[in-house]
């Protein structure tokens, strides 16, 4: 799965959802891998997040379980390929969003909304962000996710402390304080939002995906940013 082209639009409102499952039956080989990920990406959107077997999934692509076999060699190998197109798809935002906006505050800012949307756009790999998903799977998923939040975390804490050199706001944009403070902490700030952005996914897949991640956002991101 390869990260979705988004078209020219505000940095704040990037969003990212995995392309529809190919409705034509014979697939070349690539294309069956990627149809594979789709199906289990929404076999995870089931609210009452049920444990997803490798029989359930090959009874929903009506194939056997061996077929499912000549493209993954295990179910883990499946989470693996969500995961990295989570990596490549969000890393890419991070990058569009770093590229367009100067300010590194609003960066932030936008990194998280992107996160929070993207999660709203994306339920079932939601599951596997928060790791639920991953309960009772090969403990390398958990740890591969939980390298990705780092490398988030990472982003977000070089984007605030380029906000902390550079705090030129403009004055008439009101979702920052103007100038950050004295004693602005770039990392204890990183920290704080990615803690903020993990526990509104918890809440959306504890939801049912109901409560949406973004819902006062806008609000609750200043008082953590200033």
């Amino acid at each position: 799965m390869q990260p979705i082209d988004k078209p020219d639009e505000a940095v704040a409102e990037h969003e990212a959802a995995a392309p529809a499952v190919p409705r034509a039956q014979r697939l070349k080989p690539g294309e069956r891998r990627v149809h594979i990920l789709q199906t289990l990406a929404v076999m995870l959107e089931a609210p009452k997040g049920e444990k997803i077997t490798t029989a359930a999934l090959a009874a929903r692509l009506g194939v056997s379980e061996a077929a499912l076999y000549r493209h993954f060699a295990s179910k883990a190998q499946m989470f693996e390929g969500l995961i990295e197109f989570i990596e490549q798809t969000i890393f890419g935002l991070i990058n569009q969003i770093v590229d367009k906006e100067n300010n590194g505050v609003l960066q932030a800012r936008a990194i998280a909304l992107m996160l929070l949307n993207f999660s709203a756009k994306n339920p079932g790999m939601t599951r596997v962000l928060t790791c639920e998903a991953l309960v009772g799977e090969h403990e390398r998923l958990t740890d591969r996710v939980n390298q990705m939040l780092e490398r988030v975390e990472a982003s977000l804490k070089q984007c605030l402390r380029l906000g902390a050199m550079n705090d030129d706001v403009s004055a008439q944009d009101t979702s920052v304080p103007v100038p950050v403070p004295a004693d602005y902490d770039p990392a204890v700030r990183a920290s704080l939002l990615l803690s903020y952005i993990i526990g509104r996914w918890h809440r959306f897949v504890r939801s049912g995906f109901v409560r949406m991640p973004a819902d006062e956002a806008d609000p609750q991101l200043r008082v953590i940013l200033q």
